[in-house]
């Protein structure tokens, strides 16, 4: 029993310090320059209004070149103070570093590159279909390594930061999700070890991986649909705590706060 109190005391004392102490300043936002990836709708949407609402400059990405007009005709209305879009299919080995390139050309730099697209996949027992998994690794994991490796110097010289989206599932392994399961955990563990070595090497570059529970956006919905009493968090909320995470340097962090305790 005494063992067990411990473990509970220890894992509070770790709920504590990833959630406190950390409150975002709005103002140290107003003009910074963010790459933010699938943002065209759910989670991606949300950060670039919110971003924008703090008068940042930011570059949208994903690949509905139409959504992603009307989102950025929304930023600008809501105070950013330059907004653009570049229309990218994330499986299309050539568009990541296109879409770094472009961002750091149009907006002269970056300060924060926000990784948070996703491949589509069906909810279900894994078919043997290799090539799926292999596309969906090159979406959900490849893309986002090719799109750090391509920032890292311009985030190196304005000694800037990552924001990774990842999951519960990049830490729990559960049925029907296999390959998404497997992009997540790649993820986590890549991204992880990054953190390490740019410490290592004295790097001005913060890595913030953030992990997700269920969150409330049209793709997650739709997904777990037949999944019944399953109860899920806000996007607006997991927007906004992704781009805390960030700006606050946080190596690590949870949305909500319990979802991996």
């Amino acid at each position: 029993m005494k063992a067990v109190t411990k473990l509970l005391i220890g894992a509070v004392a770790l709920v504590a310090f990833q959630w406190s102490g950390r409150t975002l300043d709005p103002g140290s936002l107003k003009g910074a320059r963010v790459l933010v990836t699938g943002a065209s709708a759910g989670i991606g949407e949300r950060i670039a209004y919110h971003l924008a609402g703090f008068g940042a400059q930011v570059v949208l990405t994903a690949r509905r070149e139409k959504v992603l007009q009307q989102v950025v005709d929304k930023c600008h209305g809501l105070g950013a103070q330059k907004a653009l879009y570049v229309a990218a299919d994330m499986a299309n080995h050539a568009d990541p570093e296109r879409v770094v390139k472009f961002a750091v050309d149009q907006l002269g730099g970056l300060d924060y590159l926000v990784l948070n697209h996703k491949g589509d996949m069906p909810f279900g027992m894994w078919d043997g279909d290799v090539e799926q998994t292999r596309w969906l690794m090159q979406v959900n994991f490849l893309s986002y390594v090719q799109m750090a490796k391509t920032a890292l110097p311009s985030l190196e010289q304005s000694k800037g930061s990552i924001m990774v989206v990842s999951s519960l599932y990049g830490k729990v392994c559960a049925p029907f999700l296999a390959p998404y399961v497997s992009t997540k955990f790649a993820l986590n563990g890549f991204f992880g070890t990054l953190q390490h070595e740019l410490a290592m090497q004295s790097s001005n570059v913060s890595v913030s991986v953030v992990t997700l529970g269920l969150i409330d956006t049209d793709s997650a919905m739709d997904m777990v649909k037949e999944v019944s009493n399953v109860h899920a968090w806000p996007a607006d909320e997991a927007a906004l705590h992704i781009i805390t995470s960030g700006a606050t340097r946080q190596a690590e962090s949870y949305y909500p706060w319990f979802c991996c305790f």
